[in-house]
C-alpha cells in the first residue's frame, strides 16, 4: 500500500510539474509572440525566394546558384523600381502628405456649404497631419521595428531558403517519433499552399496597383503613381487594405471637385468588383481558397494579438493554419476526407 501511495504521489508531482512547464512555455511564447511573428515573416520571405528559384532550376542551374539568382533578381527588381520611379514617387508622396490636410479642410467646408452638420472641430488640418504622421510611424515601427527588423526578415528568409529541409527536420524533431512522418507531410502541404497563395497574391497586387494607378491617371488625379503603389501594397492585407488605400484618393478628389470624387469612388468600386468576381476566382482556381469569414475573423484576431504586423501577416498565417488543421485534425484525427490545396483531387461531396 505504501508503494502504491508513493507511486501515486510521484505521479501527482510529475503531473503538476508538467502543468507548470506548459504554463511557463505558454507565457514564454506569449512574451515572444512578436519575435515568432518575425520568424513567420522570414518563412514567407523564404517561400518567395524558393518560388522564384524553382523557375531558375528549369534552366538546369544548381540549387545554390538558382537561389542566388532568385535573391539577386528580387533585389534588382526593387532597386530598379526605386531607381526609375524613386524620385517621382518621393515627390508624389510628399505632395500627397501635404494635400491630405487641405483635402480634409476642403471637405469640411463643402459639408457645411451643403448644410451637413458634422462636428469636425476636433480634427484640424495640422492635427490631421500629425495624426497621419504618428499613425504611419507606429505602423512602420510595428511592421518590423524599423529597418533592422525588415533586414532580419529578409536575411532570415535567405537562411531558411538556403536549407529548408534542415529547418523543417529540426521542427519535426520536436514531435514524438510516431507522428514525425505525418508532421513532415503536413508541413510540406502547408508550405505548398503558402507558395501557391503567395504567387496568386503577388499577381493580384501587381494587377490592382496597375489598374488603380492607370485609372487615377486617366481621371487626372495628382499623385496617381503613389496612390497606385499604395493600392497594390495594401492589397496584401485583405478587406482592410483596399479600404485604407481608397481613403486618401477619395479625400483628394473631393477637395479638387465633387464630381471627380464620385468618379474616384466609382473607379475603386469597379476595380474591387473586377478583383472579387474575375481576378480572385481565377487565381484561387490554382491556389488556396480560405473561407471569407475565417479570413475576416483571423484578421481581427491577429490584429488584436500582434498589432499592425499581425494584420500584415494575418492572411498567410491563416493559410498555413487552415491547411495544418485540415491535414492533421480533419483528415487524420477525425478521418474525414478533405481536399488539401495543391493536391490533385476533386472536392468531396457533402455526403462524404
Amino acid at each position: 500500500m505504501e508503494q502504491r501511495a508513493g507511486l501515486s504521489e510521484t505521479q501527482f508531482i510529475r503531473r503538476v510539474l508538467i502543468v507548470i512547464a506548459l504554463v511557463a512555455l505558454t507565457l514564454l511564447l506569449w512574451t515572444l509572440r512578436s519575435v515568432l511573428l518575425l520568424v513567420f515573416g522570414a518563412v514567407v520571405a523564404s517561400t518567395l525566394f524558393l518560388s522564384l528559384a524553382e523557375q531558375f532550376k528549369r534552366l538546369r542551374l544548381p540549387p545554390g546558384l538558382a537561389l542566388t539568382m532568385s535573391v539577386l533578381t528580387i533585389f534588382a527588381i526593387v532597386g530598379g523600381a526605386m531607381a526609375l520611379f524613386g524620385a517621382q514617387l518621393a515627390d508624389q508622396t510628399e505632395s500627397l502628405s501635404q494635400a491630405l490636410p487641405k483635402a480634409w479642410e476642403s471637405l469640411q467646408v463643402r459639408l457645411q456649404s451643403w448644410g451637413v452638420s458634422i462636428d469636425l472641430s476636433q480634427v484640424q488640418p495640422s492635427g490631421l497631419s500629425r495624426s497621419i504622421a504618428a499613425s504611419a510611424g507606429q505602423f512602420v515601427m510595428s511592421l518590423g521595428g524599423g529597418v533592422a527588423n525588415v533586414l532580419l526578415i529578409v536575411v532570415g528568409g535567405i537562411f531558411i531558403a538556403a536549407s529548408p529541409r534542415f529547418y523543417t527536420v529540426g521542427a519535426v524533431k520536436l514531435v514524438p517519433g510516431a507522428k514525425r512522418h505525418l508532421m513532415f507531410e503536413a508541413l510540406g502541404d502547408s508550405g505548398k499552399a503558402l507558395r501557391l497563395w503567395l504567387k496568386a497574391q503577388l499577381v493580384a497586387m501587381a494587377l490592382i496597383g496597375t489598374l488603380t494607378g492607370l485609372g487615377l491617371w486617366l481621371l487626372g488625379m495628382p499623385s496617381a503613381l503613389a496612390l497606385g503603389l499604395l493600392a497594390g501594397l495594401l492589397e496584401f492585407v485583405p478587406y482592410v487594405g483596399p479600404i485604407i488605400a481608397a481613403i486618401p484618393a477619395i479625400l483628394i478628389a473631393i477637395a479638387i471637385d465633387p464630381q471627380l470624387g464620385l468618379w474616384t469612388v466609382l473607379l475603386y468600386v469597379v476595380i474591387q468588383q473586377v478583383e472579387g468576381y474575375a481576378v480572385q476566382p481565377l487565381l484561387q482556381s490554382w491556389a488556396v481558397e480560405v473561407p471569407g469569414a475565417v479570413l475576416l475573423f483571423a484578421l481581427l484576431a491577429c490584429g488584436g494579438l500582434f498589432g499592425a504586423l499581425g494584420v500584415v501577416f494575418a492572411a498567410p498565417l491563416t493559410v498555413v493554419a487552415y491547411v495544418l488543421i485540415k491535414r492533421l485534425y480533419v483528415r487524420e484525427a477525425l478521418g474525414t476526407p478533405t481536399p488539401i490545396p495543391g493536391e490533385d483531387q476533386p472536392e468531396p461531396s457533402p455526403a462524404s
